[in-house]
C-alpha cells in the first residue's frame, strides 16, 4: 500500500472547519498553536459510501424524524456476526447519541446514589465523569505495568469489589488508553468475579474493530461462556470510531437479558427518549455495509504510523517505553525513562508544541504518560516523533 498516496487522496485539514480537535486547542490546552494528537477521531476523510449516502440525502432535501429502516438492522447485525460473529436481533438494541452519554445513563438506570462504581485506570476520563457527575462512589483498581503491557489483578480486583460493595463494573474494551485487547480467559475472569460479588457489568467496546493480528483478536464480552453473562451485561458500542462519524452522534446500547431492557427502558422515558439522528443512521449504515474495504486500508495506516513511531524511538530514544498496539488506533507512551513523570506534561505541550492527552487525565497517578492518535495523516505522527526525539536531546 502506498501511504503517502493514501494520505494525500483522503486526509483532509481540518483546522478552521469547527472541529473539536483543531478548534479548541486555546480553550483546553491554553495556546492554539499546537499539533493536535489528542482527541480519538480521524483527519482520514469518512467511508465514500457514507459520504455517499449523506450527499443523496441531502439532496432529497427533507431533513425531518428519522425511523431506523430494515437495511440499517441488516447491515449492522451483518458486521457483527461476520466481523465479530456476535448475533443480534431488533428486541437487543436501543439507540443513543454517543457511548459516553450512554454510560451516564447506565450508572444512573441500574444504580443508586453513592454506591460504588468500579473502573480500572488508566482508563478513557469520561469513566470517571459518569461516576463522579451522578454522585455515584468512585472505586478504582489500576491496572498493573509489566514493562508497557498491561494486566488486571484478579486477586486484587475482588479484594476491591468486596471491600467497596460496587454495584457496577464499567469495563472497557479493547481498553483505552492501553491499547490492551482482553483476551477470552481474561474477560471470563473479570465477568467471574463481577458475577460472585453481584456486580453489573457495562462493557464499552467502541473500539471493537480496532486490533491488527490473530493473537489479539477482540472477544465480545456478548460471547462469554457461550452467552452465559448476558443477564449482568449492557454493551455499548457505535461505528462512530471505526468510519470517523462521531460527530453524527448515533451508537448502540445491547442488552439481552428482559429484565434488565425493562430498567433501561424506564429510565429513557423517564428523561425523554431522543429520536435518532437521520445522517448518523443514513451515513453509518452504508458504512456498515459498504465500508469494509476502506476500513482495511485505515488499519493498514495505523499500523504504518506505530510502526514508524516504534522503530523511531527504539533508534533515537530507546528509553521511552511505548505501549504494544494490540487494539485502539491510540498510541501509549512512558516518558519517565528521561525526566521526573510530574514533568512530562509540561515538556510535550511547552516544548514539544503538541497537544496530546496526558497520564494523569486517566489515571491519578498516571504521570509521566502520553496518548498520542495514530489515526492521522503520516505527516502529523513524523512531526511529533521529530520533536519528541530533538528536545529529549536538548534535554540531555
Amino acid at each position: 500500500m502506498d501511504f503517502e498516496k493514501f494520505c494525500q487522496e483522503n486526509c483532509v485539514e481540518r483546522k478552521g472547519t469547527g472541529t473539536l480537535k483543531w478548534d479548541s486547542l486555546e480553550e483546553v490546552f491554553g495556546d492554539a498553536d499546537l499539533l493536535p494528537l489528542w482527541v480519538a477521531d480521524m483527519e482520514i476523510q469518512s467511508p465514500p459510501a457514507a459520504r455517499q449516502a449523506i450527499q443523496a440525502r441531502v439532496e432529497h432535501g427533507t431533513f425531518g424524524y428519522a425511523k431506523v429502516t430494515d437495511d440499517y438492522y441488516d447491515a449492522f447485525f451483518s458486521w457483527q456476526k461476520n466481523h465479530h460473529g456476535v448475533t443480534l436481533a431488533k428486541e437487543n438494541l436501543r439507540f443513543a447519541t454517543g457511548v459516553v452519554g450512554s454510560l451516564y445513563a447506565a450508572v444512573r438506570a441500574y444504580t443508586q446514589p453513592n454506591d460504588g462504581v468500579i473502573i480500572c485506570p488508566p482508563v478513557y476520563y469520561p469513566f470517571y465523569d459518569a461516576i463522579l457527575n451522578t454522585g455515584r462512589t468512585l472505586v478504582t483498581c489500576e491496572l498493573d505495568n509489566h514493562d508497557g503491557r498491561f494486566t488486571l489483578d484478579l486477586e486484587k480486583f475482588e479484594k476491591t469489589i468486596a471491600e467497596s460493595k460496587a454495584k457496577m463494573f464499567l469495563l472497557c474494551s479493547p481498553h483505552n488508553p492501553v491499547c490492551r485487547v482482553w483476551t477470552e480467559e481474561e474477560l471470563e475472569g473479570m465477568f467471574a468475579v463481577c458475577r460472585k460479588h453481584g456486580v453489573l457489568v457495562v462493557a464499552d467496546e467502541i473500539h471493537q474493530d480496532f486490533t491488527y493480528d490473530k493473537d489479539h483478536a477482540f472477544f465480545s464480552t456478548a460471547l462469554l461462556g457461550d452467552g452465559k453473562y448476558k443477564d449482568m451485561l449492557i454493551l455499548l458500542n457505535s461505528g462512530s470510531k471505526t468510519f470517523n462519524l462521531a460527530g453524527l452522534i448515533h451508537s448502540h446500547v445491547i442488552i439481552f437479558d428482559e429484565k434488565l431492557m425493562e430498567t433501561y427502558d424506564a429510565y429513557i422515558k423517564s428523561i425523554g427518549s431522543p429520536e435518532v439522528n437521520l445522517m448518523g443512521v443514513v451515513a453509518m449504515g452504508a458504512a456498515f455495509r459498504d465500508g469494509a474495504a476502506w476500513f482495511d486500508q485505515v488499519k493498514a495506516l495505523i499500523c504504518h504510523n506505530y510502526d514508524y513511531m516504534k522503530q523511531a524511538f527504539a533508534k533515537d530514544a530507546p528509553k521511552i517505553v511505548l505501549t504494544p498496539l494490540e487494539g485502539t488506533y491510540l498510541s501509549w507512551l512512558d516518558l519517565r525513562g528521561y525526566m521526573d513523570g510530574k514533568d512530562v506534561a509540561e515538556f510535550i505541550q511547552k516544548k514539544c508544541r503538541l497537544a496530546c492527552d496526558v497520564g494523569e487525565w486517566f489515571s491519578f497517578t498516571g504521570h509521566g504518560y502520553v496518548r498520542i492518535n495514530l489515526a492521522t495523516d503520516t505527516k502529523y505522527i513524523k512531526m511529533a516523533v521529530e520533536r519528541i526525539l530533538a528536545n529529549l536531546k536538548e534535554l540531555s
